[in-house]
């Protein structure tokens, strides 16, 4: 009997479909020899498993056994999940058990397989898993940003900055895979991170007062040539500036009323340096203060008169912005999103990420949302014009509903 012939007696049903054939050379066909062998191993194999799993996949129920929903809602939910434009509820697939956010990457299902679930604790209550890309639990975000912060927290206790290496072994990840998930979190690469992190110990001991010298030293600088070389990068002003705090400079200060209230404006002899508004004078002028603590401020109402004018205007009427002359004090990365602020035309928006390639550093949204955070002269430099991916309007200093407004007027 050939070898390929499986004993009758030992499997009928597999004997009936495998063929019989008198032919000696596939007899003895190697690629035969090995389909009959996997035969006889899947023959042998118990259908426990299998007969479990049909058993799941039969009692798990089917879409004719849920709840109608409204046609209506069914409808936008369901053009939400082919578009992928997110939603505050969560679907699930019957086939294959799993649920998942309206945007999730996977290849959309069939109409008659899915179930829509206002939470996720529902979709977990009927049975479904989450999906393990769009993570509707959060679980894998929560994870990640749990490793971001203990990097971050790495970082900042290091002498030196620690190599993209030594940081994706202390998380357990591969150096691609740490990378990609600490610059989504932060918008910057670890090795910018860190160089951010040093210029701030800087730019903080330079402000306590401390010697240039010992400032350099004591944020991790390995000599004073690392700071001058580049002074605007770091700090937008020399060491000595940063270090004197505004001492020596006399900043004129003028107080006016507004369309939000109280109206501070700070300038230098090179211009606008402070805008500050709806808040009381005594919190105007601490703000101030607290930028350039060593600096002296003057009241001078009467000859600030023509600038007070124009920044009226400007928060009046957006859509015509005073053209001001403006002393700015920043990072260099600062001084490039306030200047991309500039460019963009009223009444429209850009997202942070947007704003930050418009600066020339993509993927650094989260910095250039603290670069609009620390804008010193809003709104003749308009951040309110930054909004999130989404369009939702997020922080703003002088709060959200003047940010609605502001950009309200620009559009109307």
């Amino acid at each position: 009997m050939p070898p390929f012939v499986i004993a009758r007696n030992w499997n009928a049903r597999l004997d009936r479909r495998v063929p019989r054939c008198p032919d000696s050379r596939r007899a003895t066909d190697p690629r035969t020899v090995v389909t009959t062998r996997r035969n006889r191993r899947m023959a042998r194999r118990p259908a426990r498993r299998q007969i479990a799993c049909m058993t799941q996949a039969l009692s798990r129920p089917t879409p004719c056994d849920f709840p109608p929903l409204s046609p209506a809602a069914d409808d936008a939910r369901w053009q939400a999940v082919c578009t992928r434009t997110g939603g505050d509820f969560f679907y699930a697939v019957v086939t294959m058990g799993v649920f998942c956010r309206p945007g999730c990457p996977s290849p959309p299902p069939l109409r008659r397989n899915v179930r829509f679930f206002a939470t996720a604790a529902d979709a977990v209550a009927a049975d479904f898993r989450p999906c393990k890309r769009c993570d509707p639990l959060g679980v894998r975000a929560r994870l990640a940003a749990e490793v971001v912060r203990d990097a971050c927290a790495a970082i900042a206790a290091a002498e030196t900055i620690p190599s993209l290496e030594a940081l994706a072994r202390r998380a357990g990840y591969s150096r691609f895979h740490f990378l990609r998930m600490f610059r989504d979190h932060t918008g910057l690469t670890p090795r910018a991170y860190a160089e951010g992190m040093r210029a701030g110990r800087l730019a903080a001991a330079l402000g306590a007062g401390e010697r240039v010298a010992d400032a350099v030293t004591g944020a991790g600088y390995g000599s004073e040539s690392r700071v001058y070389e580049d002074p605007g990068a770091l700090l937008g002003m020399t060491p000595g500036a940063a270090r004197r705090g505004g001492a020596g400079e006399t900043i004129r200060i003028g107080f006016a009323d507004c369309a939000f209230g109280r109206l501070l404006v700070g300038a230098t002899a090179r211009g606008v340096c402070f805008i500050g508004f709806a808040e009381p004078e005594e919190a105007l002028e601490a703000d101030l203060r607290h930028r350039f603590p060593r600096a002296s401020l003057v009241r001078d109402d009467a000859g600030l008169a023509t600038t007070l004018a124009r920044v009226q205007a400007a928060i009046a009427e957006p859509a015509a912005a005073a053209t001001l002359p403006l002393d700015l004090r920043g990072t260099a990365f600062q001084l490039r999103v306030w200047q991309a602020l500039r460019r963009i035309p009223p009444g429209e928006t850009r997202s942070y990420g947007e704003l930050a390639a418009m600066a020339g550093q993509p993927g650094a949204a989260r910095a250039a949302g603290r670069a609009c955070g620390l804008n010193p002269v809003a709104p003749v430099v308009p951040c309110h014009r930054a909004v999130a991916a989404d369009g939702a309007l997020t922080g703003y200093r002088w709060g959200l509903p003047r940010k609605a407004a502001l950009l309200a007027r620009e559009r109307g």
